[in-house]
């Protein structure tokens, strides 16, 4: 039996505008949005944010938890739940999984089989066992011999809505600069210079063999399973005009202001990186996001491999005058929504999904601001 849930006393973030007043959900949709009285059963947020819930459609944080080590595997059961919790911590109701596929080195997750980890993935979902809800999202590494073979368990998969195009080839992309690369091969994923340097030399007969072939494979099964498409690591106006011709709706992580200004005018919304905007810059040495947003550029916001990073980069944003409350809140939740084709979410909107986060602002000592999540609704169901 449908119940009523009355959220009282909340600063409700819309679209285009900041309401105190209540929001009452009904059969895990609102059902309405004003100053109502209060009623039995009301939740009273004292004040605080009530957000849409958020949109996350790309994280690497379930493959650090199936690999919290280099070629140390972890089991899909625990982390698929620790990923799953810290997404909802997060305020992340909607997550899309980014999964690598292609890479020759067996001993790392994106060299390896997913079978495993989707069967874990549907049957926790099946037994109510998610905070969040799952999507997935594949990253295609379009140089690698065995992108296509390692992709074939997701084919069909109810869950796949969106689908990326990668290519890390030393040299170009998000890796122009080798030796920053190296730096990130030989400390996150525990190479050797040796082993770097070896796959350095082998990098461009793999990218002359392999690359076009696979993603012209994977722009057609977009076209023709009605999959999202985004292209990834953008760096010239050629590699954006190339995406939007193959009908992608994302630009991921575009390296330069060029880039990005050239996905803009086609179309394609710009994601960047959480943590790009709370460090103050790329990690890469690549464009910052804080500077897209100020030209205004920036259109949608992801974790990346931070998941608090999400909310905390809107509200720094917000905090640092470059765009409003309820701008920096549409790229986390309205615009990811909809670019990932999930239009019944990231508004709140009387009729949509009853996903929300209570969040309330954190002043430090030394006068930072933060934001915290104090409670987090799936479907209008207390999910933290």
């Amino acid at each position: 039996m449908s119940t009523t849930t009355v959220f009282a006393n909340a600063r409700m973030v819309l679209p285009g505008e900041v309401v105190p007043g209540a929001l009452t959900v009904y059969g895990g949709r609102i059902a309405s949005i004003d100053g109502g009285p209060t009623a039995e059963g009301t939740i009273d947020l004292d004040g605080d944010f009530l957000l849409p819930g958020l949109v996350e459609v790309h994280t690497d944080n379930f493959e650090r938890h199936l690999m919290p080590r280099p070629k140390v595997h972890w089991g899909p059961l625990p982390a698929l739940l620790a990923h799953d919790a810290e997404m909802a911590a997060a305020g992340i109701t909607t997550v899309f999984d980014a999964l690598g596929v292609g890479e020759a080195d067996p001993d790392s997750v994106r060299g390896s089989t997913w079978e495993a980890t989707l069967t874990t993935l549907d049957a926790c979902a099946a037994q109510d066992l998610l905070r969040a809800d799952h999507h997935l999202h594949v990253r295609c590494e379009l140089p690698a011999p065995n992108t296509v073979e390692l992709f074939e368990p997701f084919h069909g998969h109810p869950r796949l809505s969106l689908i990326s195009l990668m290519d890390h080839t030393p040299g170009q992309r998000q890796w122009e600069n080798i030796e920053i690369a190296r730096v990130y091969y030989t400390g996150k994923k525990g190479w050797s210079d040796s082993k770097f340097d070896e796959r350095v030399a082998q990098a461009g007969a793999l990218q002359a063999e392999y690359a076009l072939p696979h993603r012209r494979y994977f722009v057609e099964y977009c076209r023709t399973h009605g999959i999202a498409l985004a292209s990834h690591d953008d760096t010239t106006v050629a590699h954006v005009e190339q995406a939007h011709a193959e009908g992608a709706s994302m630009s991921e992580f575009p390296t330069t202001l060029a880039a990005a200004r050239a996905a803009h005018g086609l179309g394609l919304s710009n994601v960047m990186g959480g943590p790009n905007v709370m460090r103050g810059g790329s990690h890469s040495g690549n464009v910052a996001a804080a500077e897209l947003a100020r030209y205004g550029l920036l259109d949608i916001l992801s974790s990346d491999y931070v998941p608090g990073s999400l909310l905390g980069a809107a509200m720094r944003l917000v905090h640092d005058g470059i765009v409003t409350l309820p701008q920096a809140v549409g790229m986390v939740t309205r615009t990811p929504a909809r670019a990932a084709r999930l239009n019944d979410r990231g508004v709140l909107e009387v009729g949509l999904r009853a996903d929300l986060v209570q969040v309330r602002m954190c002043t430090l000592p030394d006068g930072a601001r933060y934001p915290v999540v104090r409670g987090v609704w799936r479907e209008g169901r207390r999910v933290v």
